[in-house]
């Protein structure tokens, strides 16, 4: 069986946008779960505490895909020479996923926290593209 870079290169580049569309939505969920959060701490009350639940909730199973995309994009990575990895710890990143509803926490913590996530996300999602771009430059 022969190896075929450009086979590996394109499957590669799938999976890395593949990891980029599920951190991207993340991404926006966790905007959008932080923005409720500040309404919800200036006295958003129940309506704005319901909305943010749900948008972290949906920001959780983002999350879990992202993380399985992230592990798919890796897997690829190792298969075209030249590559090794993302350089991504996966089991710290994103490990925000059950933090969420571990209690009853105050808003600011959680607002904390949404922040956290969000510049974990930004961080792969600018290492996600750089591989993704060198993989396109390379072919």
């Amino acid at each position: 069986m022969s190896y075929d870079y450009e086979k590996e290169r394109q499957e590669a580049i799938r999976a890395g946008e593949r990891a980029l569309n599920s951190l991207s939505s993340a991404f926006f969920e966790l905007k959008s779960a932080r923005n409720w959060g500040i309404v919800d701490i200036v006295g958003g009350g129940f309506f704005s505490t319901l909305i943010k639940h749900s948008k972290m909730s949906r920001a959780q199973s983002l999350m879990e895909q992202a993380r399985y995309d992230l592990r798919s994009f890796s897997r690829e990575l190792r298969d075209v020479e030249g590559y090794v990895d993302l350089n991504i710890d996966l089991n710290d990143f994103l490990s925000f996923a059950d933090f969420f509803f571990d209690g009853l926490i105050a808003d600011w913590m959680v607002q904390s926290r949404i922040n956290r996530a969000r510049s974990q996300v930004e961080e792969a999602i600018r290492r996600v593209e750089y591989v993704v771009d060198r993989l396109k430059r390379n072919g």
